[in-house]
């Protein structure tokens, strides 16, 4: 366990054994099965939980009823509610298992320590922000200006795995459309390269 988490970490810092060492007694290791819950909305986000195998899903229900999806994440990637992980408040999203999943989660606590006493981790945790908050300006562009068509060329293209490994009706909440429309959309595509 945790050597994805490592590799991932050491391909973007230096860490000597012992850091990795003082590391590792902080993480906790977790299995979840398909479609169980990591978090649910209204519970306080307590992790952030690291992908070493398997696939996740963070999303809302809105009051009719309809999931908005927000966030997937396989394998190298992080998840949680992160509002709530880092105010302590009532998470907003759920997470749950699109597939038996092996992740490793990291208290709040725990990562402050860290944060303390290994800066190699500070940088590291700045350049995952700095990553993450360019997904999510990159994903708030293309969803202003690309046609529905462009969009979802977009996001095969940059997660090809995606369209295997989730329902299309997962995809369809993700880019905010019905299963119908992205239907449409997909057919679209597949008569323009006919």
């Amino acid at each position: 366990m945790y050597e994805l988490f490592f590799k991932n970490m050491t391909e973007k810092v230096k860490l000597t054994r012992d850091q990795q060492q003082m590391i590792r007694q902080y993480l906790v290791p977790k299995k979840i099965r398909k479609n169980q819950y990591l978090l649910q909305e209204g519970d306080v986000a307590k992790y952030a939980a690291f992908v070493e195998k398997g696939a996740l899903r963070a999303y809302s229900v809105d009051e009719k009823g309809t999931e908005h999806i927000i966030q997937f994440a396989f394998e190298g990637w992080t998840i949680s509610d992160m509002y709530s992980y880092m105010t302590g408040e009532p998470a907003t999203y759920n997470i749950d298992a699109l597939e038996d999943s092996e992740l490793v989660l990291l208290n709040k606590s725990a990562q402050e320590e860290i944060l303390q006493r290994v800066p190699e981790y500070e940088e590291y945790i700045r350049l995952q922000l700095t990553g993450a908050f360019m997904s999510m300006q990159k994903r708030i562009t293309s969803m202003l200006s690309l046609t529905l068509e462009e969009r979802y060329i977009q996001l095969t293209q940059l997660y090809p795995s995606l369209v295997q490994r989730v329902p299309q009706r997962m995809i369809a909440s993700y880019m905010g459309l019905t299963p119908e429309t992205l239907s449409r959309v997909r057919r679209k595509i597949k008569e323009r390269w006919e």
